[in-house]
């Protein structure tokens, strides 16, 4: 009988069944029965599964229940539920809608009042919240209305090394000795005397350790029953892991922003070097392989062997620097130091200082331990700078003033950083391999060295874009024409890079082929036009090419003309030019302006303007007036006032300019191409008009001769006249009157005869019984070059005697 009691009635576990949950279906007929039901009401499950509700909680119970969840999904109530034994329970009682297939009731019961541990715990309530005091996980201190500790629990124990009766009657700032803690005294008499909540955030070094914790405390008020402050609750958190998590992930973002605003290897090393210092780090140095920096491709694989490493940035928390300085280059040999051991393995090492560490540095690497007892580090990382599997050179991190080593999330943090820094410093890299490569070939397409020329004098600058754009497509040219004729050239393709570099190339050649034609600027123009549209179609043919693109550009084409002062001037969507005359009064001229190149179909107009000897034309690309933070009307009106202040030469006053303008590195390519126009001097021209009679050609022959005589030229006497006979027989034979002869005396000896016609001599060979055909080819033997120009009015058929001709 006694077993089968014990097997009825099993003896109550001890814990505290404060909720006992009881199911049932929609008829109100019980489907679970927990462990907590059982020691409440003393029904054993199988005893309770499978009856109504009503007949265990009472009929009662069961219709208020019934009524409450018609109207909602939950209801409550208190009742005495009648237990196994006779007994009666005072219960509180939550009906509520189950959530199952097929739908039911969920009965929740908690005892209340004197029953409400029914299961016969040995402690009362105030051993539970003792309990609850001391052994909670936050530290708990209690202070009275004086601020004075009445409590504190044992987890201040860790934080402060002081017992609940050491901390009795000290204030706040006596228990912990934080940084903080006058400002948490004053948050605390606040609470005193407002009565509302208070949080704050503080740092704690605990004992026994290096690093500081940080702490999230939160300051209650005590009140009593009538709601007077009787005191403050202090309940601190170690949030620690928690902050420094928040820290590396604002540090890991800082980088992604900060790191790489630049295409340059340096800039970004020294971004690298301020993310880590002081956030991370009391000192840092990025080592990049000496080569790098000049674009070069780094080794694939480990870095072995002796190389040679150049600090690229370095910062220190407190300015101290190391003994390698920023820019200085040092080798590192095959021993095993920690930085050939990171460039051979690729992975990252952390060591501690210590006297037995610097004994076995100083025995393999001497120069390794002298820099770092340099820097008094205590704590070291060296971290390989990577990117698309290779390795660029290391970065150094040590702590020195943060009491704390390198813990294994510092060194995940410090490779996220490097990381990010490598893929930037490598693209930088890159950039720099073609940018040079782009900005060598811009330079060798651009004039090396300006020509001899008597009618200008001339100053130019180039300069490559320094920002991401990359080299674009900006060239001058400066191209001798006939008669002691300049022509002066300045476009602008559309991109940049090497394509853009290698079109300018094409287009400069263009130019200078169809100005030796000796087109008026209109007309080279309209043929230039011709060869930007087959470029641009043979462009887009090659479309799948990743350097295929549209080719576009703008042109201003120049020509000035010393013996008369005139300059005529034609543009395709450029800029016009700045014209300082000789009194110094600067103005943007007024000239009409064409469609760029590369739109086909629409017409060119030439403006023609005289240019007093001493003039100032000053051509140039967009990039020189306008910026990204400067407006072109702005850009336009500063260098109008650059070009009108006084310079010792040409070249200073371009230096100036640039100085104003371009204060830093252009955004984009820029060309400035400026002239001082000379005047040839009337005693240097000799005129003649000849009729159309073969008998003049003598005549023209005395008429030369006289005239060299008179420059000192008598040794030219024989060829200038065979010259001009022939060129005066040739306009009398096949050309059309009016007739003119006209020598220059530049550098060269300049013959020219113009007549109305528009048939242009040709070089032809004549056989043995030809009575003509070899006028010309004396001509192109006796002179450095000759040809034929066209005008509106004819064409003039000249030819260059060099003055060394004896």
């Amino acid at each position: 009988m006694s077993q089968h009691k014990d097997s009825e009635n099993p003896p109550e576990r001890p814990g505290p069944p404060y909720i006992a949950t009881v199911t049932a279906d929609e008829r109100g007929i019980v489907t679970g029965w927990d462990e907590s039901a059982r020691l409440l009401l003393g029904h054993l499950p199988a005893e309770a599964l499978g009856r109504a509700v009503a007949d265990l909680f009472g009929q009662q119970v069961a219709d208020a229940a019934g009524a409450g969840l018609g109207e909602g999904i939950h209801w409550s109530g208190t009742a005495e539920l009648r237990r196994r034994d006779g007994g009666f329970l005072k219960t509180l009682v939550r009906a509520m809608r189950g959530e199952g297939d097929p739908p039911g009731t969920i009965w929740l019961l908690t005892p209340v009042g004197k029953d409400r541990r029914p299961g016969g715990l040995p402690h009362d309530d105030r051993t539970i919240a003792e309990w609850a005091f001391t052994q909670s996980p936050c530290v708990e201190v209690v202070y009275d209305g004086d601020l004075l500790a009445v409590r504190a629990n044992t987890g201040l124990e860790g934080v402060a090394a002081l017992t609940e009766d050491q901390v009795r009657g000290l204030r706040p700032y006596q228990v912990v000795q934080a940084p903080g803690a006058v400002e948490i005294e004053q948050a605390m008499r606040e609470v005193l005397e407002s009565g509302e909540q208070r949080e704050l955030e503080t740092y704690v070094r605990v004992p026994g350790e290096r690093r500081e914790h940080a702490w999230s405390i939160s300051l209650a008020p005590l009140k009593d029953p009538a709601g007077a402050v009787r005191g403050v609750c202090l309940a601190a958190h170690d949030r620690t892991e928690y902050h420094r998590a928040r820290q590396r992930l604002l540090l890991v973002n800082e980088a992604g922003t900060r790191i790489g605003s630049t295409l340059d290897i340096t800039r970004t090393a020294r971004e690298l070097a301020d993310v880590a210092v002081p956030a991370f780090a009391d000192y840092a140095a990025v080592d990049l392989l000496a080569f790098i920096q000049d674009g070069d491709e780094p080794p694939s694989g480990p870095v072995t062997g002796p190389v040679t490493l150049r600090r690229t940035a370095a910062r220190a928390a407190d300015g101290t620097p190391g003994t390698v300085t920023a820019g200085e280059e040092y080798a590192v040999g095959t021993g095993p130091s920690p930085i050939v051991e990171c460039l051979a393995t690729g992975r990252t090492g952390v060591f501690e200082t210590s006297e037995a560490a610097y004994a076995r540095w100083e025995a393999r690497s001497p120069e390794w331990a002298t820099r770092i007892r340099f820097i008094g580090a205590h704590a070291v990382m060296v971290v390989p700078v990577r990117a698309r599997g290779v390795t660029l050179g290391v970065a150094i991190f040590a702590r020195r003033g943060q009491p704390e080593p390198f813990t294994p999330d510092d060194v995940l943090l410090a490779e996220e950083i490097t990381a990010r820094a490598g893929v930037c410093i490598d693209n930088a890299r890159r950039y720099a391999r073609e940018r040079g490569t782009a900005v060598t070939l811009q330079r060798s397409l651009l004039p090396r060295s300006l020509p001899d020329q008597a009618a200008l004098e001339i100053a130019a600058r180039y300069l490559p874009a320094g920002g991401r754009a990359g080299v674009g497509g900006d060239w001058f040219d400066v191209i001798p024409l006939s008669g002691a004729r300049v022509a002066l050239v300045v476009g602008d393709v559309v991109g940049h890079g090497i394509q853009a570099a290698a079109t300018m190339g094409r287009l400069r050649s263009a130019v200078r082929t169809l100005a030796d034609i000796d087109l008026p600027p209109d007309e080279l123009l309209t043929h230039f036009d011709d060869v930007v549209l087959r470029l641009a179609s043979e462009a887009g043919t090659e479309r799948e090419s990743e350097t295929a693109g549209d080719v576009g550009a703008t042109c201003l084409y120049a020509v000035y003309d010393p013996v008369s002062n005139r300059c005529s001037l034609a543009s395709a969507g450029h800029p016009p030019p700045v014209v300082v005359s000789p009194d110094g009064t600067a103005e943007i001229l007024d000239m009409p302006v064409g469609p760029p190149l590369g739109l086909g179909g629409l017409p060119f107009e030439s403006a023609e303007i005289t240019l007093p000897e001493g003039s100032l034309l000053a051509l140039y690309t967009d990039g020189l007036i306008e910026t990204r933070g400067r407006d072109i009307d702005v850009g336009l009106d500063a260098l109008r006032r650059t070009l009108t202040r006084p310079a010792p030469s040409l070249e200073n006053l371009c230096d100036g300019v640039i100085t104003e303008l371009l204060p830093t590195a252009p955004e984009d390519d820029t060309v400035l191409l400026a002239a001082r126009t000379r005047s040839l001097d009337r005693s240097q021209v000799a005129t003649w008009d000849l009729s159309a009679d073969p008998a003049v050609v003598a005549r023209a022959r005395a008429e030369v001769s006289d005239r060299l005589a008179a420059w000192g030229l008598e040794e030219l006497d024989f060829t200038a006249e065979l010259v001009v006979s022939e060129l005066v027989t040739n306009a009398i034979r096949y050309g059309s009157p009016p007739i003119r002869l006209r020598l220059i005396r530049d550098r060269r000896l300049i013959c020219e005869v113009s007549d109305a016609g528009n048939t242009s001599p040709h070089l032809r060979r004549a056989r043995t019984f030809d009575e003509g055909g070899r006028g010309l080819l004396l001509v192109a033997q006796l002179t450095q070059r000759w040809g034929t120009r066209y005008t509106s009015d004819g064409k003039t058929i000249w030819a260059d005697i060099s003055l060394d001709t004896a």
